[in-house]
């Protein structure tokens, strides 16, 4: 229990706390609070729904094995996609994060910044290149240090609250509340990570478990952007927030602590994201025997160096279009937030599809919240809108192999012909059993 709570925690922070406090209050003032009450109770409604999931798909390979279980494998591939989508875009902007906390303390403008995150940004893809991965324990030893900054600036900085930086309470109206959500969902991923490790504890240990993780999470947030308003106030600079609330908790060290609290979490974090990545990309470009359906996997058709290279490449380009100040850091948050939605999405989906009872009325809940939020993502939409249409053009239209029988091929609606395709599927494989349902 104790290492599976850890883990649940560890899937839900991230250096995302480092800059998406400030920026959603810059966005909705005081009211973005309320995108942040709103986001717990959909994360709480999360943690059932994947944890429903991880006990009718025990042998799913993560969010893409769901989506394969309940809505096929053109959705799979969509949601890998997608996810692939997220860390590439996603991964220079973490980097642009924990580099903004080091020109705080340093001094420098945005070329100094970008410098910076780009160093970062090729510092972690050599590790990942050389085989470095990010192991459980260090993982565990990241987010401990995370809880503990934000425990040290929320509580010290309680002396700074002003009752006056609430109001005016929704400075830029009450749809950039909407906007504030969007913004911070980036906080809100995660509790798909750990889904498949449900099968591991008995029922009453699950139910505490993701209790205890929900309410260390929503303490933490809640704390963090209840300070952000109250001690910072309008017209501060919300670019490094949590820097900002340490030194008014323990002095000018505070930004020194933040700065290499920055550091340590960004490698992390990118370097955890990239192990995921490289296996998902392994998965979805194997080259499978079309009629051996069986048969392990041939070598990926892509190798991970061309895609950590690709990743440097994309990387660097984000990095100097925020150099040159043609792209600000809410632009590009917005592109990975709308792309792991859109994951989100076409899990909740597969959700309401095979789960039942109260499960199922919670994924079809979720769906609900998730299209909510992705209609104020913007422009990010259109990309993720190609992202899906490339992953569909380039799988197949059939889901299953030629099934034979005696040398003769079987017609689709031959007797036993649908109760061996489950069988046979490349999905079974990876342990889907929710593939079976077409019996």
């Amino acid at each position: 229990m104790p290492r599976a709570t850890a883990l649940y925690i560890g899937a839900l922070f991230g250096p995302g706390l480092l800059l998406l406090p400030g920026l959603a209050a810059e966005q909705a003032g005081p009211a973005s609070i309320i995108a942040w009450l709103a986001l717990l109770g959909l994360s709480g409604i999360f943690a059932a729904v994947f944890a429903a999931l991880g006990k009718a798909v025990p042998g799913a390979a993560g969010a893409a094995g769901y989506a394969a279980a309940g809505l096929g494998r053109r959705a799979a591939a969509m949601t890998r996609w997608w996810f692939l989508a997220g860390v590439v875009a996603g991964a220079p902007i973490v980097c642009l994060i924990g580099a903004s906390y080091v020109t705080a303390l340093t001094g420098g403008g945005p070329l100094a910044r970008a410098a910076i995150a780009a160093g970062l940004l090729l510092a972690v893809l050599g590790l990942a290149l050389g085989g470095v991965r990010a192991s459980a324990l260090a993982q565990l030893l990241l987010v401990a240090l995370l809880i503990v900054v934000v425990v040290t600036a929320v509580a010290g900085s309680a002396h700074a609250a002003r009752p006056g930086n609430w109001t005016p309470f929704a400075p830029h109206g009450w749809l950039s509340v909407g906007r504030a959500a969007s913004t911070l969902m980036l906080s809100f991923v995660g509790w798909e990570a750990v889904a498949p490790l449900t099968g591991r504890l008995r029922a009453g240990q699950l139910s505490r478990v993701i209790g205890i993780a929900f309410t260390v999470t929503a303490v933490l947030y809640l704390g963090l952007a209840v300070a952000t308003v109250s001690c910072l106030g309008h017209g501060a600079d919300m670019a490094v927030p949590l820097a900002d609330l340490l030194q008014l908790a323990i002095g000018p060290v505070g930004r020194a602590v933040a700065a290499a609290a920055a550091l340590v979490l960004t490698a992390g974090s990118v370097n955890a994201y990239l192990s995921g990545a490289a296996e998902m990309l392994r998965e979805l470009t194997a080259a499978r025997g079309p009629m051996s359906p069986n048969e392990p996997g041939r070598p990926p058709r892509l190798s991970s160096r061309a895609f950590l290279g690709f990743i440097a490449l994309a990387g660097l380009a984000l990095i100097a279009l925020s150099a040159l100040r043609l792209a600000d850091i809410a632009a590009l948050v917005s592109v990975p937030t709308a792309m792991f939605l859109c994951v989100y999405l076409s899990c909740t989906a597969a959700a309401a599809r095979i789960l039942t009872g109260k499960a199922r009325a919670a994924a079809a809940v979720a769906v609900l919240a998730v299209l909510a939020v992705l209609a104020f993502c913007g422009w990010a939409l259109l990309a993720a809108a190609v992202i899906a249409l490339a992953a569909v053009l380039a799988v197949p239209g059939r889901g299953y192999p030629q099934l034979k029988m005696g040398g003769r091929p079987l017609p689709p609606n031959a007797p036993g012909t649908l109760l061996l395709m489950p069988a046979v599927s490349p999905w079974a494989r990876l342990g889907v059993v929710g593939a079976g349902r077409r019996t």
